[in-house]
């Protein structure tokens, strides 16, 4: 493919990936609102809001298996229009159990486009041969970040049901424009499809399923510190180190405002480092990081520790998806990221858990023992996760 088309493909994919994360954060700013409207009990919403789990995971192996039949240009732009739609549905709804079905539906949608996604964006990675599977993870935190400020100006001032049918039709309108450029190429030819070289012999399958586990594991690792400074991070700062709500919000806001810088300088430490030694620092890096945001007895310094994690998780879930892709294509893609899901879901309630046997503060040490075990990842598989 020549590089006038890979550049186009590459800016299309981009596209997607940031128009998830739009998505996403503007429904996530409105969840009060449709909590109040459906008159439902922090439990009941709590059961809704499973859904999304739920249908996320439902679908994502599935998703693999349609990507290798179909493609996965033309089951991220179906996905895609099928997530924008979605999004309008919640506020819709006057009851949990309506609410509850229809995030089944939106999550499959989402769990569905992530996979697609991943899957065309590794085909890419492999194409120009360059490290540049972070800066899409980037897009995805960028269009959060814009997402989540402008559900935030427009929150006091248009309802629900307006603002999310406002994402959906922004979000029908760059799938039309960017699935057009998306659809006009055919993924490129992978260096996991060459035939084999003389002596080099092909990977054991067993073998290649093995490492597509580990790798996996290494999204759990990283998705379980994500899922547990999103919804315990706040709380810390507030009950722990008696912060006021604006800035035990900001907590959070350090956190991935470090992550999305950390992605976007995410190619050019992998091409200095390669792929090996970034797992291995920014799992040591998160270790260190975690260890002081929940330990320090100083706000400024749980802040800053907060910072340093998010810059050390930044990279270890696309290098983590990436390398599953490449062993495994879609396939791959679609247990890496079902691992990694995975870890988001179970970060929030075991340290619910902990925090119950323990105390909130040691119970987040388990981010920094996750990224540790991340690290170890990095080194023991060092050879592959280069090759």
């Amino acid at each position: 493919m020549p590089g006038r088309e890979l550049v186009g493909l590459r800016v299309a994919i981009t596209a997607f990936f940031a128009l998830d994360g739009f998505i996403f954060s503007g429904w996530v700013v409105r969840i009060p609102d449709i909590k109040h409207q459906t008159h439902a009990s922090a439990g009941a919403l709590g059961l809704a809001l499973l859904g999304v789990s739920a249908g996320a995971v439902l679908t994502m192996t599935m998703t693999g298996r349609l990507c290798r039949r179909y493609g996965s240009h033309p089951v991220t732009v179906v996905c895609m229009a099928v997530l924008a739609l979605s999004v309008a549905l919640p506020p819709l709804t006057r009851s949990v159990a309506a609410l509850g079905a229809v995030l089944l539906l939106f999550g499959a949608a989402y769990g569905g486009v992530n996979v697609a996604f991943n899957s065309a964006a590794v085909d890419l990675v492999a194409a120009v041969r360059r490290p540049i599977m972070p800066s899409f993870h980037a897009a995805f935190s960028l269009g959060g970040m814009v997402g989540a400020g402008l559900g935030g100006l427009v929150a006091g001032h248009l309802s629900p049901t307006r603002h999310l049918l406002g994402i959906t039709a922004v979000g029908l309108l760059v799938t039309a424009v960017a699935g057009r450029a998306l659809l006009r190429y055919e993924p490129p030819v992978a260096d996991r499809e060459r035939p084999p070289e003389a002596g080099e012999g092909p990977a054991p399958r067993g073998g290649r399923r093995g490492l597509v586990v580990v790798f996996g594991l290494v999204a759990l690792c990283t998705a379980y510190g994500e899922g547990a400074m999103a919804d315990w991070g706040a709380l810390h700062l507030k009950q722990d180190l008696t912060a006021s709500a604006g800035t035990a919000a900001a907590g959070y806001a350090c956190f991935t405002l470090a992550m999305t810088i950390g992605r976007l300088t995410g190619s050019a430490l992998l091409a200095r480092l390669g792929r090996a030694r970034t797992v291995i620092a920014g799992g040591s890096v998160a270790t260190a990081g975690m260890l002081l945001g929940s330990l320090a007895p100083s706000l400024w310094a749980a802040l800053a520790g907060f910072a340093v994690t998010g810059l050390g998780l930044a990279n270890l879930f696309p290098v983590a998806v990436e390398r599953a892709g490449a062993l495994a294509g879609p396939s791959g893609v679609a247990v890496a990221s079902t691992l990694g899901y995975g870890g988001m879901l179970l970060g929030p309630p075991t340290i619910g858990f902990m925090a119950d046997w323990f105390s909130l503060p040691t119970a987040l040490t388990s981010v920094a023992a996750l990224a540790a075990v991340a690290a170890a990842i990095g080194v023991a598989t060092r050879r592959v996760m280069n090759g």
